[in-house]
């Protein structure tokens, strides 16, 4: 017969009160590095590392910040300076480019450049709040490779809205991506992904090899709700017709290397 004893249920009661202190306690991440492509956009970068410092101390001790200046005017890389020497800290760096390489090219550098764990990147031109990284990092489980946000509302004059969605069907059915937001800039990626992942474009479509690379070499994706706001500073880079007509050619050639080639290493 069943015997409850005094013992048993002190253990039940245990194994209860760890399974509520689990669910209150915050996810903690190995560690963190926070990275910003960076192109003049000298009116939002402060407040946003100090924002996305003050929320990466949540979830980890182990933080860096690295941003990437694309080739930036000298007054707007005198702004960054700025940045490091209010927040004091040694855990700030600048990773300099004389001369633009391009979003593709900004972002291969700063996952080159990046030595923790995990990897939180977004644009500095203040449309995703870095407050909603807790989202994404409360989303990172073991098995996933990258958390990718999608915009809950997009908040971008109309013929940006039109035309984004366009770019999104075209990529997702062409390369048959599996999330619902190919250019939704706020990730959180697992570093050792890029222990199997190797990227090479230097433009704005180096999202969707990111995407595709990651689900082709068999790492899970996983995505969650951000806001998405007006910009405040800086400009778009992809929406002009020239960038357009080059972004359609570089596409092509991704499409072929990718999908007709199957050749995701080189």
């Amino acid at each position: 017969m069943f015997c409850v004893t005094q013992d048993l249920i002190e253990t039940y009661l245990w194994y209860i009160s760890e399974y509520i202190m689990a669910e209150k306690r915050p996810f903690r991440l190995s560690s963190l590095t926070i990275m910003f492509p960076f192109l003049n956009d000298w009116g939002t970068v402060g407040s946003l590392v100090a924002v996305a410092i003050k929320t990466a101390e949540k979830y980890t001790d182990g933080w860096e910040v690295v941003i990437v200046n694309d080739g930036s005017r000298r007054q707007d890389r005198q702004a960054l300076e700025m940045v490091i020497d209010t927040a004091n800290s040694k855990r700030i760096r600048i990773v300099d480019h004389e001369k633009n390489w391009g979003y593709g090219g900004a972002l291969r550098d700063g996952f080159n450049h990046a030595k923790k764990d995990f990897i939180f990147y977004t644009d500095c031109d203040a449309q995703y709040d870095p407050r909603e990284m807790s989202v994404l990092i409360e989303n990172m489980k073991e098995g996933v490779g990258m958390v990718n946000g999608y915009k809950i509302k997009r908040n971008d004059p109309v013929y940006r809205i039109i035309m984004g969605r366009f770019y999104h069907y075209v990529v997702k059915f062409l390369f048959h991506l599996p999330i619902r937001d190919t250019d939704c800039d706020f990730r959180l990626i697992r570093r050792s992904v890029f222990e199997k992942v190797t990227l090479f474009e230097n433009t704005g479509t180096i999202c969707t090899e990111l995407v595709k690379k990651i689900d082709y070499k068999g790492f899970a994706i996983v995505e969650a709700p951000v806001h998405h706001f007006w910009r405040t500073s800086g400009k778009s880079q992809f929406f002009n017709f020239r960038r357009l007509y080059r972004t359609a050619i570089n596409l092509a050639k991704l499409w072929w290397k990718l999908i007709i080639m199957r050749n995701f290493d080189t």
